[in-house]
């Protein structure tokens, strides 16, 4: 297809942000929402875009992930109120892990007030945040730091992570595939997610709602890892059946 300057301006804005609800797009571009939903699935038709649950994102590739800061755009609304759940669900005076992700780091804010907990984390940006909670011991991993995100990656830090058995693992992914599998990039950071996950007496994934149907190049792990998922809108099918069958307990975040 050949864009008309409408549908140009509409992959602009998407691509600018990461992430756009269909209303902020009616919005930006002063037209309706069935203009909108009409010019988005031309553009989803050519693989320009993604759809995802009441937005739409830039296309996935299945061997690299987006820009961190990308990432931190796309459905920040979402994960922050994921985080809220999360956080409101988190006991105090417990020990967690939290790996490497944008989503893992708004839980990191989400838990500035909680007290006496033990945070091991491979993600500089979650030790950054956690580290102004007095209340809060925070462990960094160690190994190889990943420049484009401030993940630790590699041997070291499954090794050091192996040392420890914790209360709650808090994870992030990058897509939840329609066979039930959990996937993400880098095979290094897929290697310490899964000691992680190994690691820890509960599992929770935080996920919002484009991570559903997004396609990865590696397994980290299956749902019948999982023990709560949380997310940001009803999961689409055939998740509703997997995650029953796998006796994962999925709480949607409230819209406050």
């Amino acid at each position: 297809m050949n864009p008309n300057p409408r549908q140009l301006t509409l992959l602009k804005v998407v691509q600018s942000q990461g992430s756009v609800t269909v209303e902020q797009l009616a919005e930006t571009l002063g037209v309706t929402l069935q203009t909108v939903r009409r010019d988005v699935q031309r553009l989803a038709d050519e693989g320009l875009l993604a759809r995802f649950h009441g937005g739409v994102r830039v296309p996935s590739s299945t061997i690299e992930n987006i820009a961190h800061q990308q990432r931190e755009n796309l459905n920040a609304e979402g994960k922050q109120r994921i985080a809220r759940a999360v956080a409101a669900s988190v006991p105090n005076d417990c020990s967690l892990i939290l790996n490497i992700g944008t989503t893992t780091e708004a839980i990191a804010k989400a838990l500035l007030y909680h007290t006496g907990l033990r945070v091991i984390t491979n993600n500089l940006n979650v030790a950054a945040i956690l580290s102004a909670n007095p209340q809060c011991e925070v462990i960094a991993v160690g190994g190889v730091v990943r420049g484009r995100d401030r993940g630790i990656v590699g041997e070291a830090a499954v090794d050091f992570i192996r040392q420890f058995k914790v209360d709650i693992a808090l994870i992030g992914i990058s897509g939840i595939e329609s066979d039930g599998s959990l996937r993400d990039y880098d095979y290094r950071e897929v290697k310490v997610s899964q000691t992680i996950i190994s690691h820890a007496r509960e599992v929770w994934l935080a996920a919002d709602s484009s991570k559903f149907n997004r396609p990865a190049m590696v397994e980290v792990a299956k749902l019948s890892q999982i023990d709560r998922l949380f997310t940001d809108a009803p999961p689409p099918e055939p998740f509703p059946a997997l995650m029953t069958e796998a006796q994962v307990r999925c709480e949607v975040a409230p819209i406050r």
